[in-house]
């Protein structure tokens, strides 16, 4: 099915709605409060939006920082910073902690919009989404090119990671040759996807794209980028590996953002540490090569969202033949369903998935044993977008 206009950006951010639910115990924004666009506008705002800086020197990038606070606290007291409140919004209520500003934002849609007619002020945005819709001009485009700037979660000091590949614990004890094969071969993907982003968009619209062939092609422009550069700005060339830091900083600030209802569930949020969520084993022995035939042959992974470059990598690795070539059958299943990705592999309907490690955070805090076996995203791809 293919989408067009600018309704394009509200069928892919809506894929969010499913993951975030699909834990045992609701998540929600913690102590935040949403208002609408409308009372929004009631509401003055209280400080001026400092002009963008270029970050060309120590000194000029301390100077856009201060630019950026004053946007940030302006905007914030205004009630104009939007977020969907899918998973995405703990990075959000810490970045107005961080300028002492209260966890509160202007319920977003999927669309933008609320940024188009000026209802929101700073904008979330996907950089390999949401952000290509409001700078291009192409089918479902706004087209304010370089008229926009953005804030960007990573140089705040705020990003949580996003896009892993993980199975239960149970099947990861039961079939480690599988897991470790499809890591191998998912991984090898990755990188040819990278290295060859427009052939792989490519290869993704064959496959039954949701958006644009433009708007693929840029996609996986800016996926390469959360690939293959970490939190810090600095390259990345292990595919897949688990930064200790920036894990750790994801799920410090999920147990301080992530409420969850249920008070069992939120007492174990509290006592997860790392090797509660997680395993760096099967991705060592994978990329070294070190694994014997599978035991499961016929696998399948749960995307998050239909056909997209956001997921390029296992599209690649099936096209070029990599997962045959370690012995496996693999099917991808696209998400967009009423069934999340978490829940999915959780009750075996799939052995695989892809979700935001703060989805899968929260889904172990209530009851699920998941196991995130590759970090595909090494950093935050969440941005709040303004108009100069």
């Amino acid at each position: 099915m293919k989408f067009s206009g600018k309704t394009l950006a509200a069928v892919i951010a809506a894929a969010m709605i499913v993951s975030t639910f699909s834990a045992c115990g609701s998540s929600g924004s913690g102590s935040s409060t949403t208002t609408t666009a409308a009372q929004a506008e009631t509401t003055t705002t209280t400080a001026a939006a400092a002009e963008s800086t270029e970050f060309v020197t120590t000194e000029g990038a301390e100077t856009a920082a201060a630019s950026d606070g004053d946007r940030i606290i302006a905007a914030a007291q205004a009630g104009k910073v939007g977020n969907w409140g899918l998973g995405n919004e703990y990075e959000i209520l810490a970045l107005l902690t961080k300028y002492g500003q209260e966890n509160r934002f202007l319920s977003q849609a999927f669309d933008m919009d609320g940024f188009d007619d000026d209802s929101i002020t700073l904008a979330s945005a996907m950089t390999y989404n949401e952000l290509g819709l409001v700078q291009n001009s192409y089918e479902g485009g706004y087209g304010y090119g370089d008229s926009v700037g953005i804030i960007d979660m990573n140089n705040e000091g705020v990003a949580m990671l996003e896009d892993n590949l993980f199975c239960t614990k149970a099947f990861a004890e039961a079939n480690p040759n599988t897991v470790k094969a499809f890591i191998s071969a998912s991984m090898k993907g990755w990188k040819y996807a990278c290295e060859n982003p427009e052939e792989a968009a490519q290869i993704v619209f064959e496959a039954g794209s949701s958006v644009s062939s433009d708007h693929q092609a840029y996609m996986a422009s800016e996926v390469k980028k959360l690939v293959e550069t970490d939190t810090n700005g600095s390259t990345v060339t292990d595919y897949g590996k688990m930064d200790e830091a920036a894990m750790q900083q994801t799920l410090d600030l999920a147990k301080q953002y992530i409420s969850l209802d249920d008070s069992t569930a939120a007492e174990k949020l509290q006592a997860l540490t790392l090797d509660d969520i997680r395993s760096t084993a099967y991705w060592t022995d994978a990329i070294a090569g070190s694994f014997d035939a599978p035991e499961k042959t016929d696998v399948s992974i749960q995307l998050k969202w239909l056909p997209q470059a956001q997921f390029m990598g296992y599209f690649v690795a099936k096209a070029k033949g990599y997962y045959d070539e370690v012995g496996l059958n693999v099917t991808i299943v696209s998400g967009g369903g009423d069934i999340g990705e978490t829940t999915a592999v959780n009750n075996g309907t799939v052995d695989f998935g892809v979700t935001w490690v703060s989805n899968l955070i929260s889904a172990n805090a209530g009851g699920m044993d998941l196991l995130e076996i590759a970090q595909v995203y090494q950093r935050s791809g969440l941005v709040l977008v303004y108009k100069k």
